[in-house]
């Protein structure tokens, strides 16, 4: 036992013996549900590599957005009186206006250790890199090895850490893999039903289907060109006009007025 003892506070062991310690605590309070939730300290949410804002929830569950969850689309204030048409303060995940801005890159990425958490992967760093540091001084001799060998146990425990920790992350990296997040340009080549009793100019909101089967009532407009000119009789529109009830088509989408352009569209063939 006392040799043993020796060995885990002997140099180059004692290097990740209290760091193994450190990480055996974080675990513990993660299990005993101390932390609600570890931040990942990776590239976006799901730890693409280091140093980003990215955060896990301790029971397996990470942030997304859903293609209804779309503040401007589902929620925006209605774009007649006020608003000028504009359909509230969504925004477009694809453009980057959410405010998250995520790399791919990061030390344990530049390494080839990226795409998991962080804390995970320094975890596995940590607990090889001991346990072959272990081995090594013990197939040394036991205790603090002299000195050349003390640096090829050093370096041979890293090496083989690193391929271990490698290796193990491989099948981790699709549980942990981020899904291309949610657009409002995804709804653009999309049907919709039109639920306002006009569609204008200024005014429109039409309910539109995601593929996962969530709807969101979005705001709509039609084209000044489709529309009949001032004077026209009864204000008729060029093409079939769109009312509660019908049936049109997405076919562009206004980032800064956050509407979708959308045009008749006859279903049958």
């Amino acid at each position: 036992m006392s040799e043993f003892v020796d060995t885990v506070l002997g140099f180059p062991t004692a290097l990740f013996s209290f760091s193994l310690v450190v990480v055996a605590a974080y675990w513990a309070l993660v299990l005993l549900g101390g932390l609600g939730h570890f931040h990942a300290g990776t590239d976006g949410h799901t730890g693409a590599g280091a140093g980003g804002g990215g955060h896990f929830h301790g029971d397996g569950g990470f942030h997304g957005h859903g293609a209804a969850d779309v503040h401007g689309a589902a929620h925006g204030h209605g774009g007649h009186g006020g608003h000028g048409g504009h359909g509230g303060h969504g925004h477009d995940a694809s453009d980057g206006s959410d405010g998250h801005e995520h790399g791919s890159g990061g030390p344990l990425a530049a390494i080839g250790l990226g795409g998991v958490p962080a804390t995970i992967t320094l975890s596995l760093l940590i607990a090889l890199a001991w346990f072959a540091s272990l081995a090594g001084s013990v197939l040394a001799g036991g205790g603090t090895p002299a000195p050349p060998l003390a640096a090829a146990v050093l370096a041979g425990a890293l090496a083989a850490a690193w391929l271990g920790t490698r290796l193990a992350i491989v099948p981790l990296r699709r549980v942990f893999r981020e899904e291309p997040p949610a657009s409002l340009r995804d709804f653009v080549g999309r049907t919709c039903v039109i639920r306002t009793g006009r569609v204008g100019v200024d005014f429109g909101q039409a309910e539109v289907t995601a593929d996962d089967g969530s709807s969101a009532i979005v705001q709509v407009r039609r084209h000044a060109l489709d529309l009949a000119p001032d004077g026209a009789p009864g204000g008729a529109a060029v093409e079939p006009a769109l009312t509660a009830g019908s049936t049109a088509l997405i076919f562009d989408f206004d980032p800064d007025g956050q509407f979708f352009w959308v045009m008749p569209y006859d279903p049958t063939p």
